[in-house]
C-alpha cells in the first residue's frame, strides 16, 4: 500500500517536473526570440506610431489646443531610445501635444511635430526645442533620434544633402526652408538653435551614428503661404488631404 501511495506521489512530482521543465522552456524560448527580433519589434511600433500621428489625421482645431498643452523642454535629459520607452510612448501617445508636421521629400521623410522634447515625444516624432518658438519665424529648432533603421524618425537627416527643401505646417500654413548646411557638432554647441537676428530658420537636431555627436541641418526660409495654396509637392509630402485643413 505504502509502495503505491510512493509510486503515485512519484509520478506526480514527475509530472510537476516535467510541466515546470517545458514551462521554463516555452519562457527561454519567448526571450531568446524577442532578443533576437528584438531591433525588428522596436523598428515596427516607431513606424506605426509615428504613421498615427502624422499631421494628416490632425485638425486646426486639435493642434490649436494641442498648443495650451505644457510640455517637457529639458533637452539634457533625454535618453537613448529603448524597447521600454517606445512601449511607453505608444502607450500614451494620446497625451501627445502635436503642433504640426514637418517633411522632407528628398529622403522621405515625414514626421509628426510634437510639443516638447520628453522622451516620449521624441520617440514619436520631432520634439521642439524652445517653449516659445514659432513656425516661420526665428530659428524653429526640432529634436528626434538616430535609429539603425535610417527610415525611422530623424535617420534619413544622414542622407539629406544642402540644396534640399524643407517642409513645416500648423494646417494653417505651410513654410518652405532650403537647406543651407549640414554639418557634425559636439553636444555642448547649443548656440544652433538661438535665433540669428534677420533670419528666419528652421534647425534639426539628432545623433550621428556613434551618438558622440549631433548632426544639424538647417535651413532658411524661402516662402510662406495657406495650407490651401501650398504646392502639389508640399501637400503630396505630408499627404494631407483637402479636408484635412479646410
Amino acid at each position: 500500500m505504502h509502495k503505491k501511495r510512493r509510486s503515485k506521489e512519484n509520478q506526480s512530482k514527475k509530472r510537476w517536473k516535467n510541466w515546470l521543465t517545458n514551462f521554463l522552456l516555452v519562457i527561454l524560448l519567448i526571450v531568446g526570440l524577442v532578443l533576437i527580433f528584438n531591433e525588428q519589434i522596436k523598428n515596427q511600433i516607431v513606424k506605426q506610431t509615428t504613421a498615427t500621428n502624422r499631421i494628416e489625421h490632425m485638425t486646426p482645431k486639435k493642434i490649436k489646443k494641442n498648443e495650451q498643452k505644457k510640455a517637457d523642454f529639458n533637452f539634457e535629459q533625454v535618453k537613448s531610445l529603448d524597447f521600454d520607452t517606445i512601449i511607453q510612448a505608444r502607450l500614451n501617445q494620446d497625451q501627445l501635444a502635436i503642433l504640426g508636421g514637418i517633411a522632407v521629400p528628398s529622403v522621405q521623410l515625414n514626421l509628426p511635430i510634437i510639443k516638447g522634447v520628453s522622451n516620449y515625444s521624441l520617440a514619436v516624432g520631432a520634439g521642439t526645442m524652445k517653449e516659445e518658438q514659432v513656425m516661420g519665424s526665428g530659428n524653429y529648432a526640432l529634436a528626434s533620434h538616430h535609429m539603425i533603421n535610417e527610415s525611422l524618425l530623424f535617420s534619413p537627416l544622414v542622407n539629406v544633402n544642402v540644396g534640399s527643401l524643407i517642409y513645416l505646417t500648423d494646417l494653417s500654413n505651410v513654410y518652405t526652408y532650403k537647406i543651407t548646411m549640414k554639418e557634425y557638432v559636439t553636444p555642448d554647441q547649443v548656440q544652433v538653435i538661438e535665433d540669428v537676428a534677420g533670419k528666419k530658420l528652421v534647425t534639426l537636431v539628432t545623433c550621428d551614428t556613434t551618438g558622440d555627436k549631433r548632426l544639424i541641418v538647417q535651413g532658411e526660409l524661402v516662402s510662406a503661404s495657406s495650407t490651401k495654396e501650398a504646392s502639389e509637392e508640399a501637400k503630396e509630402a505630408f499627404n494631407i488631404a483637402t479636408n484635412t485643413y479646410k
